[in-house]
């Protein structure tokens, strides 16, 4: 049997819950360059996850489930400030329409995960129900 009691459940449900922070934050982010978009010399950033994740899975492979959940719950997304030059003259580089169009598309996959954990926690009380 497994170390914890969490493993009845596998893994799913944590890495669920680290890309929900993980969107949340980019969220956060995206919003804060979009408020930025008049501020002279403002340099927007961005947020990435997947590489790290995938990085800390790898260092794992083939471990416990214990050792998977550790290194799903250790992971982190990473802030980048964007080096590319700005065409306009104050210095800002936040280009706006790919802020709203990256933020709609955070905003679809957070409510897709949200289903999706949703959906998981449904065939849990099923199975707990009988």
């Amino acid at each position: 049997m497994g170390d914890n009691k969490l493993d009845f459940f596998g893994n799913s449900i944590s890495l669920s819950g680290r890309v929900l922070d993980y969107l949340w934050q980019k969220n956060g982010m995206i919003a804060a360059n979009i408020a930025n978009n008049d501020t002279p010399g403002y340099k927007s950033r961005y947020m990435t996850f997947e590489d790290v994740l995938k990085r800390n899975l790898e260092q794992v492979r083939g471990g416990r489930s214990s050792d998977i959940r550790k290194a799903i719950e250790n992971t982190r997304g990473v802030i980048h400030t964007t080096e590319q030059e700005s065409v306009r003259l104050d210095g800002n580089n936040v280009q706006i329409e790919a802020e709203y169009l990256e933020q709609a598309r955070v905003q679809l996959q957070y409510e897709y995960q949200l289903k999706l954990l949703n959906s998981e926690l449904s065939q849990l009380r099923m199975a707990i129900k009988g």
